[in-house]
């Protein structure tokens, strides 16, 4: 079985001209190889296929594959992790994660929070700033967080991201509408525990992987997962929980991801609020999957090494397209040791 495999390149846009933090959502050349080999490790034959545009110009030619892997995050507007499914559904051709419509939708946290709160899952109070004439409208309760609507890694969150009063609120709103053009999320800020919950499978089959409660070096201040914390491993620690808060999350992000429509693995933050009730923050629909990602940290927790959690994603984007493994697959322990 041929499968490929899309993916940004971050030195590949470095090179263009792409600043880090531009670039901060794209995958280095080790983790394409480290996916590569664990799934010439399952017994798929594999292609490096690339972008958006690599993979149309190849579609285009003629080049097929009975499977994609894809963590192609693509560039431009609401729709760019839908690019690489919308390309693979118009010629038919199965990949994993989740679908156009999913990707589209969980990139923009407003319409995100809108379907989930319509669906009667808790989530924090919030407004959308698309020009900054709206910011004296708002009339939620201070504090509040606000971060741009559709960008993933944290960026565009800081400190200066939790606001105490109207002013400084309208000087963050113009900034990150400079900067990141494109509109704002302000929210009511949740000053509880923090948890990352890792999920498989989609519909009925979603199950919880683990729970990973974030924790910050400066438990002083108000903290949040910045792109300051992502970037500098000092700064921040994890550790799986497994108590009354943390079973809560888990049922509000499962319950979350089957709304949403989620497919094969993902991740959904939910943070307590002052009460202790859990919170639906975002998902993330087209995981990381770096050694040194959220998802993996939190399987890696759980007792799962890389090839488990790859054989597990590649087994439900199997299963859901009626596909089979590779006959050295089925012959192997590691098939066993991946998938029961």
């Amino acid at each position: 079985m041929r499968v490929g495999i899309a993916y940004d390149l971050r030195e590949e846009y470095l090179a263009a001209g792409f600043g880090e933090e531009d670039a901060a959502e794209f995958d280095t050349d080790a983790t394409i190889s480290t996916i590569e080999s664990t799934l010439q490790g399952f017994g798929f034959a594999t292609d490096r296929i690339g972008n958006v545009r690599a993979l149309a110009r190849r579609l285009v030619s003629g080049d097929r594959w009975d499977l994609v892997f894809n963590i192609a995050e693509g560039i431009g507007g609401f729709g760019r992790e839908a690019q690489v499914p919308a390309l693979l559904d118009a010629y038919r051709i199965p990949y994993t994660f989740s679908d156009p419509l999913v990707c589209a939708l969980s990139l923009h946290k407003g319409m995100t929070k809108r379907v989930v709160r319509d669906a009667g899952l808790p989530t924090p109070d919030f407004a959308l700033v698309e020009t900054i004439d709206a910011v004296p409208a708002i009339a939620l309760r201070f504090p509040l967080f606000a971060k741009p609507v559709a960008e993933g890694t944290s960026k565009g969150i800081g400190p200066a991201s939790i606001v105490d009063n109207p002013a400084d609120l309208h000087d963050l709103c113009a900034h990150l509408l400079r900067r990141y053009a494109q509109p704002v999320l302000v929210e009511r800020y949740l000053p509880g525990r923090e948890f990352t919950v890792g999920l498989l499978g989609c519909g009925a089959s979603t199950s919880c992987l683990g729970v990973m409660e974030v924790h910050y070096r400066d438990e002083a201040a108000r903290t949040i997962y910045s792109y300051e914390h992502k970037r500098v491993d000092e700064l921040t620690f994890y550790s799986r929980a497994a108590d009354p808060a943390a079973d809560a999350a888990a049922e509000l992000a499962v319950a979350a991801w089957r709304v949403l429509g989620g497919r094969d693995a993902g991740r959904v933050d939910v943070r307590l609020d002052d009460e202790g009730r859990p919170n639906f923050v975002e998902a993330n629909v087209l995981p990381g999957i770096s050694l040194r990602s959220d998802l993996v940290i939190c399987a890696r927790q759980t007792g799962w090494t890389y090839e488990e959690l790859l054989g597990r994603i590649v087994g439900h984007a199997l299963e859901r397209n009626a596909l089979p493994w590779p006959k050295r697959a089925k012959k192997s322990a590691r098939r066993q040791l991946v998938l029961e």
